[in-house]
């Protein structure tokens, strides 16, 4: 599975053969296989832990968090922490998004990502509830998931956490007016 993670988030999912994952594993084809019945599989595989991985980098954050707009901001340092990860190529931005636009729509993997996306949004509406009343928690939230989303795209782009630092900035000041 880390030798699939790691082709594939840094050369695509289409451009990444089952016989490049298995040598960089160092196992044989048929071990592959006994694990995951198809290529989709895996990749489906792959999009979940990806979920995981990015979660388990916001509960990290927003274990520490002290107030609800810190928990806000914690969406923020989860994605930079993602930035600065080690990778094959450097960053490369969203691997989720990365592999979504890969997939054709409707498959299990495209609706693992769009859960997701929908789970960020909804961890910023949380916090923001607790700030401000719901009509503009829920306008805030969307608009924050689309800044997220915008300089995530643009620091897989440029390969660096600079938007998404700029990113949480300008979600820090916008948080400050509320």
């Amino acid at each position: 599975m880390q030798a699939a993670a790691e082709l594939f988030y840094a050369q695509g999912m289409a451009a990444t053969g089952i016989d490049a994952i298995t040598a960089r594993a160092g196992v044989a084809r048929k071990s592959l296989y006994n694990n995951f019945s198809s290529k989709d599989e895996l990749i489906l595989a792959y999009i979940e832990e990806r979920h995981r991985e990015w979660l388990a980098l916001y509960e990290l954050r927003a274990a520490t968090a002290q107030s609800p707009r810190d928990r806000v901001l914690a969406v923020f340092d989860a994605y930079i922490d993602h930035a600065n990860a080690a990778y094959i190529n450097g960053f490369r931005g969203c691997g989720l998004l990365n592999a979504a636009a890969e997939l054709p729509a409707g498959v299990p993997g495209r609706v693992t990502v769009r859960k997701h996306k929908e789970q960020v949004e909804a961890l910023l509406l949380e916090g923001l509830t607790e700030i401000m009343d719901a009509d503009r928690a829920v306008n805030l939230a969307e608009q924050l998931a689309f800044i997220l989303e915008g300089a995530v795209a643009r620091a897989g782009l440029e390969g660096s956490d600079k938007r998404l630092v700029h990113a949480r900035a300008i979600t820090a000041s916008l948080l400050d007016a509320a």
